[in-house]
């Protein structure tokens, strides 16, 4: 069985197909990394602990285990393109729940938009990832999802500069101080237009992706077996099943690095905490368009999902042990440019983006790798693995105030993540079955 693009007439070219899935991306990195602006802000509008702040994170990514099998068959139903407006209208309503929320100051609204955000990611991820992987040959695929992940992590690098110029900005001299009611009304009232103004243009975009010359995914000579039949087969596939633990501890980590930064910036007593996911992004920007040069050019997806991972262990080491008193990197590489002097731990942390860059895109094609009529349902299963989003930030809350070192401390939960991942780059992809 093989998948394959359809038109009624000719082939079309597959240029405007990826152009379409590239805004795609872009929308959903936009979406994904406002996260790391917002949970430091809400820890400090509604007084959050580092757990409770980590379940702002939890709540979207943990979406991804309740919708990422119903997605797929959704997809199956209704088809690829109409499978991504739908995400993207889904996404809409998520930004529109974000106003009562703000109004009403209760945590409990945030986390039901944040838990309806990533229901409408889930959906959309789940139908166009399949494209980049399946439009060109399975040898550089790797390099495509990389340039995909240059526009998702570079809106990345856009979300938190475009928070705080919307938001933070104008409360920036709050950080640190106990702030009245009149100011945290002022504070939460100011996510009220940025987030109708998000889902009034996802919404728009939806229309345009509904009416766009966006070619149809289809599964030829399906068999019509159950989805739990189709689970099944697709789980008898090591490949795959291990990929989709690596892409868990994957994306546990990415978020982790992204999105708990700022939080860990908030606390050293850094202004610009709301712009500090955009260093990581920066960091991931450049891994991508390493991998997008180097693969398989110069090194194979194994090889690079090889260096990823010994990379990010080294660097987990230095972050739990690093001295937060330190410049000496930033007073190096950055004050003598403009930058801004951050201690060392944090642009560590930022580094990490450098290490994660190359995992997801060397991942999905080594687990897709044979699946044949099982894509969508393969497909399904590796966008699940983002749940490790969910329970990441979860586990670096919950170290975080279990240890002496309190936050810093809190990154060792990543040293685990990316053992697994250097197991599945040395072996774990070969594996073709469990005997």
């Amino acid at each position: 069985m093989t998948i394959s693009i359809e038109t009624q007439d000719t082939k079309q070219s597959s240029f405007i197909p990826m152009a379409i899935v590239a805004g795609l991306f872009f929308i959903l990195g936009f979406a994904t990394w406002l996260n790391g602006s917002l949970m430091p802000y809400l820890k400090q509008i509604l007084q959050l602990s580092p757990f409770q702040a980590s379940l702002i994170l939890f709540s979207f990514y943990i979406a991804v285990t309740f919708t990422a099998l119903p997605s797929a068959w959704v997809i199956r139903r209704i088809g690829y393109k109409n499978g991504m407006a739908l995400g993207m209208a889904v996404m809409m309503l998520a930004g529109l729940l974000f106003i009562p929320a703000a109004k009403s100051q209760i945590f409990v609204l945030f986390l039901l938009a944040q838990l309806v955000m990533g229901a409408g990611q889930t959906l959309l991820q789940t139908a166009v990832n399949p494209y980049v992987v399946r439009i060109g040959p399975e040898e550089s695929a790797a390099a495509r999802v990389s340039v995909m992940g240059i526009l998702n992590k570079g809106a990345g690098v856009v979300a938190p500069i475009v928070f705080t110029a919307l938001i933070l900005d104008s409360f920036k001299d709050r950080v640190g101080t106990e702030l009245s009611q009149i100011q945290i009304d002022e504070m939460a009232n100011g996510l009220v237009l940025p987030y109708l103004g998000m889902a009034i243009f996802i919404g728009i975009l939806a229309v345009l992706v509904k009416k766009s010359p966006l070619p149809e995914l289809a599964s030829e000579g399906d068999t019509g077996e159950s989805g739990k039949g189709h689970l099944k087969e697709a789980l008898s596939h090591p490949n795959l099943a291990l990929g989709v633990a690596a892409l868990f501890f994957y994306v546990a980590v990415e978020v982790i690095a992204g999105d708990t930064i700022g939080t860990f910036a908030l606390s050293l007593g850094v202004e610009s905490y709301g712009v500090m996911t955009s260093y990581t992004m920066v960091c991931m920007v450049v891994g991508y368009s390493i991998g997008i040069l180097t693969i398989p050019r110069f090194i194979s997806q194994p090889t690079a999902l090889t260096i990823s991972a010994v990379l990010g262990l080294v660097l987990t080491v230095l972050i739990v042990t690093g001295d937060n008193t330190s410049y000496a990197i930033a007073n190096t590489l950055l004050v003598p440019f403009g930058g801004t002097a951050l201690p060392d731990t944090l642009l560590m942390i930022a580094l990490l983006g450098l290490a994660n860059a190359i995992v997801w895109p060397a991942v999905w094609p080594l687990a897709l790798s044979g699946m044949g009529k099982l894509t969508s349902v393969g497909s399904a299963l590796l966008v699940m693995g983002i749940s490790g989003g969910a329970f990441g930030p979860l586990f670096w809350g919950l170290t975080s105030s279990a240890t002496d070192l309190g936050q810093q401390g809190g990154y060792m939960v990543m040293f685990p993540c990316y053992l697994f991942i250097l197991f599945y780059a040395l072996k774990g992809h070969k594996m073709r079955s469990w005997k």
